[in-house]
């Protein structure tokens, strides 16, 4: 089994609410698991408006297919208008 982790940090401007900025991180976590097939959720930073963490896990038997996956994911989210992307903490195990 090989389990791919990644972590990524989230910045959004122009968000004036906790409210705002979680719809728009609970959008991309949606779209995120119907198109890749991954676990996700908010990691840290919940309370705070301008940026969120995210933590993607995904899970198969072929560690080519995992990297492909995890490279996707840094890609989509990349093209994101809403956001811009910080850290990334990528993980194969």
């Amino acid at each position: 089994m090989i389990v791919g982790v990644l972590i990524a940090q989230l910045h959004l401007q122009g968000v004036n609410s906790l409210k705002e900025k979680r719809s728009i991180v609970k959008s991309l976590i949606g779209r995120l698991k119907s198109r890749f097939n991954v676990s996700i959720a908010e990691v840290d930073h919940q309370d705070n408006k301008a940026s969120a963490v995210i933590g993607i896990a995904v899970v198969s038997n072929d560690n080519r297919f995992v990297n492909e996956q995890l490279d996707k994911i840094i890609d989509f989210m990349h093209k994101d208008g809403r956001f811009y992307l910080g850290t990334i903490e990528r993980e194969v195990f």
